[in-house]
């Protein structure tokens, strides 16, 4: 998220320089942001000579406060600074003695008299969320949505009297996406840049170049705090602006409206951009119609015709539950609890009584929040569990949707035992009837364990290749719901149930997840036909098969990942133990390409889960039906939330942000060595993050005229050919002998004639759709080159008459060595043939190894000496020998030269995916 305000900041910013006037600063404030206000202003040589607060609450100081008495800073703790409309002479007098010649005021809540506000040097400035002069006021970034403004900012402006009509120093601005919450908006924008803009103003005060611009009249607005009581759902408006009424509120003071006599609360709208869902109706007192309880949440309508979606709901006596569950809520069954889950119960009711210190005794029916607690007690709370009870990780919402300590316990209990995780995933699937059964695909984003729209709605439409028809509408993923899925990852890594979770349960986990691909696997080789054109039976056998031996391979590795003790010097007269761990490297990003959608999600995160990394895994955007399949699977075969993230979009925006995102630790990526280039030095330049890279291949097959013809002719044909061409390993230029040159060619023109092409779920079809029509067409305009520079077409080289991307496997003889056929890969069903003299080994090594690409290679011969020799002087990660296209999982695979670095599969594999301590004791 911080990357999108980034950009933002550049637009306006002087930029980074290291200056040499420092200032004596005096914060006045509060809160997370003003801690971090403080730190960055120390960090960057201003001395704060003094910190003024607020007094602690229930014993706990402000985090402003902690950090600075932590650094041994003057704190001053002042419940208020004036009385009656004059300053308090102890505190003036408490001010006046750290002598600042600059006040600060990232957050602060208090009323600042006039005679401190101008008492430094410099004067006094102070943050506000809003680009004042608009929204005026304590709720602008409230009333930002609530007005449905497109821009929302910040102003860092000279402190006035209160009314924040102060003169501007700087402002920042940022767009405001459709479905953007209080809480996104902060986060994303109005925090992480607010402190660099605080530090920046800081600093232009100090070189004496800080504007002073008066705020214009016009556009001038104030509006105070919301309230509850004005916060009444008005129901007679669009669907976009109830949105912005709701999300404006969230989550205070909470849009609220009268259902079944009782006052209930909005929380998490979004707009409904897809068609409503069916459902159960609501009557809502004052809506024109009713709303709908579907299994996403409740839908509501506005005048317009148009729907948003609520996801929560929130009830009188504080109750919070999911919208869906509305007709439900009071059904779930009393969990008894087993003896350890009793000792849960006990921690977790004295950390209660450690918050709510007002309250006696904590008992079943006590309420969090009528008992006192605020929002900062929900995440101290969430933080106590996790620290004193195992791990156990919780959510915020956990505690608003449960805030009777029976009641709580009840969704702690049911957590533990993991009862609610399948019920918790919700869903949206597109249905056909295709292949004799009833296909389910999910389309949305995959993120911490849950299906989700893009955050800005975007969506785009996913092609099938035999027709030319759309699947469906998938979800686009925006920079937000990259930032969100690496969020999501990095926490399940530190904070969740993954990173504590011991290796062999690990391995039994991706053990139950193989199980589930294989039990799933007609209906994903089904939606790996329709979603990229692969071949039905291949797809059963290849692209699925694969995967769930790949998935078993590394589940067996996962509690056999060792080190080892090193011998060294003794530190004589001591002695010293040396070893090694191997330790996964934390979050690691996965980008893959479109020819074998699951079998490369297989192939990279397969390792990357076993070695103990989270990932967030970006498909293809053609292919991206599968992979959301699989997120599907995870969560059924039980892998906590978090560790797996699925966000289908365009590599150059969701798949450029991964490879420069700073909590990313790895990227491994198949595709294209232009791609590839770009993303390596996008990964050196954010963060030096580990790379792995499988490009682009231009592999030669060499054909001796001692081979055995009959297999050399059917297993090239499956080196060009197998599963369309669209394969990274196959033969891009086949060297044959002067002597069989010609009847090779007759052979292979002889069983091309002979192929199948056709609809690839008929269980007959030998050769299927291209996998996209922009692929087809650089196929077609490859052919065409050939022509011009004058290789003979010997067949094919068209479009199949008939609907979708078909085109006929083609055959190209007298390919010299600068034409374009014979140093460009094709990817795609082109053999490109060249002969070369007989006997001449030597002069087609030369010929073979003269291209940037090693990703593979092959020699066909009876002579074993003479496959030896070849094999050792190719220059390609993989030799096959008498054979093609046979790989294994227990095999490493990976190229040299411009085909990239780095294994999938095999041992090497895991090392692609962890980092190796040194450790030295003397005892």
């Amino acid at each position: 998220m911080l990357w999108r305000g980034s950009q933002a900041l550049r637009r306006f910013s002087t930029g980074q320089v290291n200056f040499k006037n420092k200032l004596k600063l005096a914060l006045i404030g509060q809160s997370l942001f003003g801690q971090e206000v403080y730190s960055q202003l120390c960090k960057e040589g201003h001395r704060v000579v003094g910190v003024f607060t607020v007094p602690d609450k229930d014993g706990k100081a402000d985090p402003l406060a902690l950090a600075a008495e932590k650094d041994g800073t003057p704190v001053f703790k002042f419940p208020r600074w004036r009385v009656k409309g004059k300053t308090i002479k102890e505190v003036a007098e408490a001010y006046e003695s750290v002598g600042a010649e600059l006040n600060v005021l990232p957050f602060c809540t208090q009323f600042i008299p006039m005679d401190i506000i101008d008492s430094p040097k410099h004067g006094s400035i102070i943050y506000h969320p809003s680009l004042l002069p608009s929204h005026r006021g304590a709720s602008a970034i409230n009333w930002t949505l609530i007005m449905g403004d497109k821009k929302a900012g910040f102003s860092v402006f000279w402190a006035d009297d209160g009314l924040d009509t102060g003169p501007i120093l700087l402002q920042r601005s940022c767009d405001v996406e459709p479905n953007d919450t209080v809480d996104a908006l902060y986060n994303r924008f109005l925090f992480p840049e607010g402190i660099k803009a605080m530090v920046e103003a800081v600093q232009l005060i100090a070189d004496g170049k800080a504007p002073r611009i008066p705020q214009p009249e016009e556009g001038a607005t104030y509006e105070g705090i919301q309230k509850k009581e004005n916060a009444e759902i008005p129901w007679d408006q669009s669907a976009e602006v109830l949105h912005n009424w709701i999300r404006g509120h969230d989550k205070v003071p909470g849009a609220w409206t009268e259902i079944n006599g009782q006052m209930v609360t909005f929380y998490g709208s979004s707009l409904l951009k897809k068609s409503v869902p069916p459902g159960e109706p609501l009557e809502i007192k004052g809506a024109k119609k009713p709303g709908l309880v579907t299994k996403n949440g409740l839908v509501l309508f506005g005048n317009d015709g148009k729907a948003l979606m609520v996801r929560n709901l929130q009830f009188e006596d504080g109750r919070m539950i999911p919208a869906s569950q509305y007709f439900s809520a009071g059904e779930t069954s009393v969990v008894e609890l087993t003896a350890e889950e009793v000792k849960v119960a006990g921690t977790i009711k004295v950390i209660w009584a450690g918050i709510l210190s007002n309250v006696p005794v904590i008992e079943d029916s006590t309420d969090f929040f009528k008992s006192g607690a605020s929002s900062m007690d929900v995440v101290r709370l969430v933080e106590e569990i996790r620290q004193k009870c195992g791990g156990l990780q919780l959510q915020n919402e956990d505690v608003y949707m449960a805030t009777k300590f029976e009641d709580f316990i009840q969704r702690i209990v049911r957590k533990l035992r993991g009862k609610d995780q399948e019920a918790e995933l919700v869903v949206d699937y597109v249905s056909k009837e295709v292949n004799e059964m009833t296909v389910k695909m999910p389309y949305q984003c995959f993120i911490n364990g849950q299906f989700t729209d893009a955050d800005d709605g975007k969506t785009y439409e996913t092609i099938n290749p035999t027709d030319g028809s759309t699947i469906c509408k998938v979800s686009y993923a925006s920079l937000v719901d990259v930032d969100k899925a690496v969020a999501a990852a990095k926490d399940a890594f530190e904070k969740g149930e993954w990173g504590r979770m011991n290796a062999r349960e690990r391995g039994r986990l991706m053990y139950r997840l193989a199980d589930l691909l294989e039990e799933n696997q007609e209906e994903l080789a089904t939606i790996e036909a329709l979603d990229s054109g692969a071949v039905y039976t291949l797809a059963l056998k290849t692209h699925i098969g694969m995967s769930v031996q790949t998935f078993r391979y590394f589940a067996g590795w996962c509690d056999k990942i060792q080190g080892s003790t090193i011998p060294i010097n003794q530190a004589r007269p001591n002695r010293n133990l040396t070893f090694t761990k191997k330790e996964p490297l934390g979050v690691c990003a996965i980008i893959i390409p479109w020819n074998y959608p699951l079998m490369m999600l297989a192939w990279k995160s397969a390792a990357c889960l076993a070695a103990g990394n989270t990932l967030v895994l970006k498909p293809a955007q053609v292919t991206p039906l599968t992979a959301l399949k699989f997120a599907e699977l995870s969560v059924k075969a039980g892998f906590p939330k978090g560790v797996i993230n699925i966000i289908p979009g365009s590599g150059g925006l969701a798949g450029q942000r991964l490879s420069e995102h700073p909590d990313i630790r790895k990227l491994g990526f198949t595709g294209s060595t232009a791609i590839g280039k770009q993303i390596m030095k996008s990964c050196a330049v954010s963060n030096l993050k580990k790379v792995s890279l499988e490009l682009g291949g231009k592999s030669p097959l060499i054909i001796f005229n001692d081979c055995e013809l009959d297999k050399a002719v059917r297993m090239g044909m499956g080196a060009v050919f197998f599963n369309k061409g669209e394969n990274c390993i196959a033969a891009g230029r086949l060297f044959v002998e002067e002597s069989i040159h010609d009847e090779f060619v007759t052979r292979v023109v002889e069983e091309i004639k002979k192929m199948k092409i056709g609809d690839p779920l008929d269980r007959s079809t030998d050769h299927g759709p291209q996998n996209h029509q922009a692929h087809l067409e650089k196929l077609l305009q490859y052919c065409e080159a050939g022509v011009k520079e004058g290789a003979t077409l010997v067949y094919g080289g068209r479009q199949v008459h008939r609907p979708g991307f078909f085109m006929e496997p083609t055959v190209f003889t007298d390919v010299e060595d600068h034409m374009y056929l014979a140093k460009e890969e094709s990817f795609g069903p082109i053999m490109v043939i060249s002969k070369f003299q007989n006997g001449d080994i030597d002069g087609v090594l030369q010929r073979a190894n003269n291209t940037e690409y090693g990703l593979a290679s092959g020699v066909f011969t009876r002579d074993i000496s003479k496959a030896m020799y070849v094999s050792e002087k190719l220059e390609a990660g993989t030799v096959f020998v008498n054979t093609y296209n046979k790989t294994d999982v227990a095999a490493p695979f990976g190229g040299v030269k411009q085909s990239g670095f780095g294994k999938d599969l095999g041992e090497e594999a895991l090392n692609e995916y962890l980092k190796t301590k040194t450790v030295t004791l003397e005892y």
